[in-house]
């Protein structure tokens, strides 16, 4: 009869855990947080108007229309208006979120594997290889963000891959100093000190053991880091060196409609809502997975 109960009651103990692990593990927390969700939902319909941009789009985004420039938003079934040479605002809007959004994401991971690599050597090595590469990381992030890629614009020149590779090396450091830090405590862990008395190799300890114990921080930085590219994106194209017209992207239609706020005040704002509507769900989200994957938060 006791046996039957102590079985029982490991039974039910089990049950208890395993529902607890069931309901704090990953994806059911980052369901309980509702600013995640909605970042999720903003992000989602962004990719949706990327990928179906030549469904949804009423017109040409580069048709010109001189006799009807600067309509107000609804006029002649242009329901974001036209901008100052007569193109439909909602069609640039929505071919310009293909161009801003790759350009971010390009960037992240332009960024996001040069900083990852760099941080993992000199956080494995350390020593010389260390302080040469963060001391050059630190060079790097001596020049603001924007300056840093204004002024590699200015050497690589317009373009949309120019604009990825200038954010992606201004991204580097950041990501860099995050998996240099990870690494630093990760690889003194009694697991790895294991891999090494068991003779593993040093790229089979960085890669298979040490590396995948650093990618929560890296996923957090590049979904923070993809909103900070939206922005650099719109930064370049609306100082002329980013994204060249007559190609949409929300940097240069912002950048067209500055000359116009008091007669045509839709074309920047419009744009300028939507880069702030992406920017704050990318952000909203990365905080999300960051609670998530912080092991601290348990609600």
């Amino acid at each position: 009869m006791d046996k039957n109960v102590d079985v029982l009651g490991v039974e039910a103990q089990l049950e208890v855990l395993k529902k607890e692990r069931k309901y704090n593990n990953a994806l059911n927390k980052l369901k309980r947080n509702k600013t995640a969700i909605f970042g999720l939902v903003i992000i989602c319909i962004m990719v949706f108007m990327v990928i179906a941009a030549d469904v949804i789009s009423p017109y040409d985004p580069n048709a010109l229309d001189l006799g009807n420039a600067y309509l107000k938003p609804g006029n002649e079934g242009h329901l974001f208006g036209t901008d100052e040479f007569g193109r439909d605002l909602l069609s640039r809007i929505i071919y310009g979120s293909r161009i801003s959004i790759f350009v971010a994401v390009g960037a992240t991971l332009v960024g996001g594997a040069i900083g990852l690599f760099l941080g993992l050597i000199a956080g494995f090595y350390g020593g010389m290889v260390d302080s040469i590469i963060m001391r050059i990381m630190d060079g790097i992030m001596a020049f603001p963000f924007v300056l840093l890629a204004i002024l590699l614009m200015t050497v690589l020149g317009s373009g949309v891959f120019n604009v990825i590779l200038a954010i992606g090396i201004a991204n580097v450091p950041r990501f860099a100093r995050i998996v240099r830090g990870q690494v630093l405590v990760v690889k003194n862990e009694e697991y790895c000190n294991a891999v090494r008395v068991l003779g593993s190799s040093d790229y089979r300890l960085l890669f298979a053991h040490i590396f995948p114990n650093t990618i929560s921080p890296v996923i957090v930085q590049a979904t923070l880091s993809v909103a900070g590219s939206i922005i650099s994106e719109a930064t370049l194209s609306f100082l002329g060196l980013g994204i060249s017209p007559p190609t949409a992207s929300w940097g240069n239609i912002l950048q067209g409609g500055k000359n116009y706020l008091t007669t045509a005040p839709h074309i920047a704002t419009i744009s300028g809502l939507f880069i702030l509507i992406t920017v704050l769900g990318f952000n909203l989200l990365g905080d999300g997975i960051r609670d998530v994957l912080d092991p601290k938060m348990k609600r």
